[in-house]
Formats: C-alpha cells, sequence, structure tokens
C-alpha cells in the first residue's frame, strides 16, 4: 500500500492519529520536502514518529517516483506532505503512477492553507481562484497572476496568494555545468510579494489603465498559520509592503467585496485601525 499522508501545518504533532497509525506501519517513510515546510526540523520529526525519514525534493518525485513506490506492492510505503496529499498536483502524477503499476493506495487528509487562511476571518466560500507570486529576476517579471487577482475581485471574490518557494535549486552557471550545488532555500515574504503587486500597478497605469487593485486595496498577510507563533496582520496593499512578519511561510489575500462580519473580523488584526476603515467600506455589502 502506498499511504498519501498529510502533515498538517504546525509540527510534529499535527499528524492524524490515523496518519501516525499509517506511518508506523511502513517500511520506508518519504517527506516530500519542495511545495511546504513545517515549522520543524526533519529530525524532530522522526523522534516523534519513531521513524527514519527520507528527504524527497522534487528531482525525487517528478523524475524518479519508481524509487518512492519500488515494493510499495509487497510493503507499506508513505509519503508525508506538508497541509494536505493533495495541495500539489505532482502528488497527482505520483497515485497515477502507482495505479499504472497496480499498487493501491490511500490518502489520509490534513489541514492545508487551503482551509486554515478562514483564520482571519474571510468567509472560505467568498474566495476566487487561487494564484501563486513567484519569485522575479531582474530578466523575468510575469504578470499573469494579477490579472486573476483583478478578476476575482471583479467577482467580488478574495484571492488567497501563495507566495514563491526555491528549495535546492541551482544557479544558471551550476546548472550549465552540470555542478549539484544548490542555492540556499529562500521564501517570499509578505512585504516581496506586495512590492511586486505594487510595481505591477504602476507598470499598468504606465500604460494608460487604472488597476481593480490599488495601493488602498484591504489585505491580509498571514505567516505560519496554523503554528505556535502564527501572525496576521491587515490592511492596505501598501502597509503590507512594510509590515514584518517573521520567517517563512508568508501568505498573503487580497480582499473582494466584504460581508460586515469579514471586516470585523479583519478590524483585529489591522495594522492601522483608521486607514483601514476608511477603505475597507468601500467594498462592503
Amino acid at each position: 500500500m502506498l499511504y498519501l499522508v498529510g502533515l498538517g501545518l504546525g509540527d510534529a504533532k499535527d499528524i492524524t492519529v490515523k496518519g501516525l497509525e499509517a506511518v508506523k506501519r511502513c517500511r520506508r517513510v518519504y517527506l516530500e520536502a519542495y511545495t511546504s515546510v513545517l515549522t520543524v526540523g526533519k529530525e524532530a520529526l522522526e523522534e516523534f514518529y519513531g521513524k527514519e525519514l527520507i528527504l524527497a525534493d522534487r528531482e525525487t518525485v517528478e523524475q524518479e517516483a519508481d524509487i518512492i513506490l519500488k515494493e510499495a506492492d509487497v510493503c507499506d510505503v508513505a509519503f508525508l506532505v506538508v497541509g494536505d496529499p493533495f495541495g500539489a498536483t505532482t502528488h497527482s502524477d505520483l497515485v497515477l503512477r502507482a495505479v499504472k503499476l497496480g499498487i493501491p493506495y490511500k490518502v489520509i487528509h490534513n489541514a492545508s492553507i487551503m482551509n486554515a487562511v478562514g483564520c482571519c476571518g474571510l468567509q472560505l466560500y467568498n474566495f476566487g481562484e487561487t494564484i501563486s507570486i513567484v519569485f522575479w529576476t531582474d530578466t523575468w517579471k510575469p504578470e499573469s497572476f494579477f490579472d486573476k487577482i483583478e478578476k476575482n475581485r471583479q467577482n467580488g471574490m478574495h484571492t488567497l496568494c501563495l507566495l514563491d518557494i526555491k528549495a535546492k535549486e541551482q544557479s544558471l552557471e551550476n546548472l550549465m555545468k552540470g555542478r549539484k550545488i544548490y542555492e540556499p532555500p529562500r521564501y517570499m515574504s509578505v512585504n516581496q510579494a506586495a512590492e511586486q503587486l505594487l510595481a505591477i500597478i504602476q507598470n499598468r497605469r504606465l500604460q494608460g489603465t487604472e488597476p481593480e487593485i490599488t495601493e488602498n486595496t484591504i489585505c491580509v498577510g498571514l505567516a505560519r498559520v496554523g503554528a505556535p507563533d502564527q501572525k496576521i496582520a491587515s490592511g492596505t496593499l501598501s502597509q503590507m509592503s512594510t509590515v514584518e512578519l517573521g520567517g517563512p511561510l508568508h501568505s498573503l489575500i487580497v480582499t473582494g467585496t466584504m460581508h460586515p462580519l469579514e471586516l470585523e473580523m479583519l478590524q483585529l488584526f489591522s495594522v492601522d485601525s483608521s486607514s483601514f476603515e476608511n477603505n475597507a467600506f468601500q467594498r462592503t455589502t
């Protein structure tokens, strides 16, 4: 059996009882290590689970999935994912590979950022399409995600923005020379994401259009959701570009039309209540 086990969002103890029982039964246990991170390291998980964990990076999962699935038809193998197992399409690919090989699988779900963002008070059924904001480089500054945020906002919907993670990335020079040397991991912060959105707003104005999202659009910054030191901050997009929420992982929400109850909840986390109220009431019903 192949078990896909969600670990939740906080630490080692966020695994479900069902998930922990499955892990303890398995001969091999892989830890997916590139779509998200927990607030504790691999060693803390190993101590709590009582099992040695094999780190599975993007290359292993996408190109060497056969290694993970080896002998899974005659013994139990677990694939651990931070959050919920189906937070990334790569994991669907692993299931399809297992099915083709005749290996049975079982999914053990857990909390993910997709539902835990409700902690800020915005209603989950008022969210539109989720988008990803990637790190810009000197030569690559995509803006396509901005159009999706605008479309959500035009429909009155909130947008959850998942922020970029760079883990086990190679520099162009090392990649070209085939050297297995990797850059230090980087995690996009709320203020970095907000700065990129503000830059796109300026670009759109230079092109003669007034964007649906402006410096005064109410946003929510979230850090380490589910952990004891979770932080939430609400305010204008401009305020989000200066807010400091500490270590990873961060997420950003761009609000749409807000119900008064949602607005009241967001005020609990406001960076500046006066500017928050002046702007937020323009988009409430």
